[in-house]
């Protein structure tokens, strides 16, 4: 008897660390909200950091929603029906514009092109920009990123999108492939996979890219409210670092890895396509290298905007960005 109260006190004693190392590790998991802007391959880095458990290994469960659209991304944001944002950079100069106590802060860079291509309705053996002028063009939504990307570009090329062509920019966001596979426009400006897809199936044909046209601009980050990001410091940095990880693991691995980690994302799309447009990206410069935004792509984007005409002022590049934690994990 003497013998089995002692195992019992002994297995007693060994349960208790394991419950409360159990405890610990329960209380350690950090649940981050994440609202990206839509589901694409042009993110393909945070779906590395995900399927890879990056965000895992640093303690963090991440719930990704799916919010379709630059306003509705922010409108999650600012009600507190997320904590972070996947969305681009100009949003956030429009809140800072309108006047808050609690702007929305940078602080995490994905990608540094622009992701969308110009795809034309007929075959081009030899496409040159001035073939746009008198065309039916249609473009994205009036405001965003891909918008004043295109025009940007249009101008540079000595197209005045308001004058030199019929210019179509009232299609809602998810309705613009579908547009134009009904037979709306001469031209359109398409994210992949739809413009690969479309080329497949003969629907249209890429004749140029507008993120190599248009150079590196702070295009798609990872922004969060200044009060969250105070009040949840260590949150951020480990957000951050599985992020760097995650960019690091897509500079050094092939598009057909690439592809095969962010597949269980894309469950409809052909693992060849996303392999095809895995590679376009990696081969323009599109997926940042690190999450740090510089000062001039901040002002390159604002000279987009503003040669848009949607750039409500300027605002300093300290104002609204945040490098401290994408430095920080840098240097470790």
């Amino acid at each position: 008897m003497k013998k089995i109260a002692m195992i019992s006190l002994f297995l007693f004693l060994l349960i208790i660390p394991l419950a409360a190392c159990n405890k610990q590790t329960k209380e350690e998991i950090k649940t981050v909200r994440v609202a990206e802007v839509t589901r694409s391959i042009f993110y393909a880095p945070q779906y590395v950091a995900l399927s890879k458990g990056f965000f895992k290994n640093e303690g963090l469960k991440v719930e990704l929603t799916t919010t379709w659209g630059g306003d509705k991304t922010m409108t999650t944001l600012l009600s507190g029906g997320a904590d972070i944002a996947l969305v681009g950079s100009e949003t956030s100069i429009y809140v800072y514009s309108q006047g808050t106590n609690d702007p929305v802060i940078n602080f995490a860079q994905l990608t540094q092109t622009d992701g969308t291509f110009l795809v034309s309705r007929n075959k081009i053996e030899n496409f040159t920009w001035d073939q746009l002028k008198g065309s039916t063009f249609l473009g994205q939504r009036k405001g965003g990123m891909p918008q004043m990307v295109g025009e940007f570009v249009l101008k540079k090329h000595g197209i005045d999108p308001h004058k030199d062509l019929k210019l179509i920019q009232n299609v809602d966001f998810a309705n613009i492939a579908n547009a134009f596979a009904s037979g709306t426009g001469d031209f359109v400006q398409l994210f992949e996979p739809t413009a690969s897809i479309f080329e497949q199936e003969g629907k249209g044909y890429i004749v140029a890219s507008f993120g190599t046209e248009s150079g590196h601009v702070p295009y798609t980050t990872f922004m969060a409210k200044q009060s969250f990001i105070k009040n949840n410091k260590d949150t951020i940095e480990k957000f951050t670092r599985a992020l760097y990880k995650a960019e690091q693991w897509v500079e050094t691995h092939s598009a057909a890895e690439v592809a095969k980690a962010i597949q269980p994302y894309f469950k409809d799309t052909d693992i060849q396509i996303i392999e095809k447009v895995v590679d376009r990206y990696k081969s323009q410069g599109t997926y940042a290298t690190n999450p740090v935004l510089d000062k001039e792509e901040w002002n390159n984007l604002q000279n987009i905007m503003d040669e848009a005409g949607e750039l409500p002022k300027r605002i300093d590049h300290e104002t609204l960005v945040d490098n401290s934690f994408a430095e920080k994990v840098m240097s470790k």
